[in-house]
């Protein structure tokens, strides 16, 4: 599995000048970014940006049980074009996926590690007799969820000698909160302290660099902002897991992935 480190030169490249310019017109037609304070604030936790997180709060209440994403299914979002992480519980999670890794997880013995785990499930072990353990067709298996979910749509397009199936985005406005949220997270949201960050977005920030999908969040952002964005990104990819998740009130599960990713 390519490590993190390995992709740091994707946070550095932008869109070209004509790709940026498409982008910007479409955000301005949506409402616009640029309007909603995306300057780079330091999250002190002052009454006005109090106010945005119950903003924010209140958004995602509103959601539909059908659009909430789980982050598998944000990441894979994420990397779409326009036109693993382990519970330590054992309760259902009632996601498919999820699941099947957890039922691997409690019927092995003894215990794997966390690195073992992401490559047995992710199909990158050498070793022949577990291969069973891989999650199959896990891209697909999204896609379909995300379009049980109304965000895809299904299309069969034909490609020379054989027809191909597609899943093309068709609810523009989830992914456009999806990116919202993401940069917020490392400009007006930024607390400067991955403990004090909300879990779930910062294994999402992980998971989506390790993806090579982080950059498609971050790339309708004016260069200030790119670079402020980019540079916080930074300082999370060079924390230390081992140190992490020694300090308290920490979550040892997700420094361990991390760590996973690192190495």
């Amino acid at each position: 599995m390519t490590s993190l480190t390995q992709r740091n030169s994707g946070l550095v490249q932008r869109r070209t000048e004509a790709s940026r310019s498409a982008a910007d017109k479409e955000r301005v037609a949506g409402g616009g970014l640029a309007g909603g304070g995306l300057g780079g604030g330091s999250g002190t936790g002052g009454p006005e940006e109090d106010g945005r997180r119950d903003e924010a709060g209140d958004e995602e209440k509103g959601d539909s049980k059908e659009t909430r994403l789980t982050l598998m299914e944000e990441v894979l979002l994420l990397g779409l074009k326009d036109r693993e992480v382990i519970c330590k519980s054992d309760a259902p999670t009632g996601d498919v996926l999820l699941d099947e890794a957890l039922k691997h997880i409690k019927e092995t013995q003894p215990p794997e590690t966390v690195q073992n785990w992401i490559e047995l499930l992710s199909g990158e072990t050498w070793n022949p007799l577990k291969l069973h353990y891989q999650l199959r067709n896990v891209r697909e298996r999204l896609a379909k969820n995300l379009v049980e979910k109304g965000v895809l749509t299904t299309e069969k397009q034909n490609f020379l000698l054989f027809d191909m199936t597609t899943h093309p985005l068709t609810n523009n406005n989830i992914k456009q909160r999806l990116i919202k949220k993401v940069q917020e997270a490392v400009l007006d949201r930024w607390v400067n302290d991955p403990h004090r960050m909300d879990k779930r977005l910062l294994a999402l920030i992980y998971l989506a660099h390790a993806s090579d999908v982080l950059e498609n969040a971050f790339a309708p952002l004016l260069d200030e902002q790119y670079d402020l964005a980019t540079k916080r990104v930074r300082q999370l990819l060079d924390l230390d897991p081992e140190v992490e998740c020694m300090k308290a009130n920490t979550n040892e599960v997700l420094w361990a992935v991390v760590a996973a990713f690192t190495k």
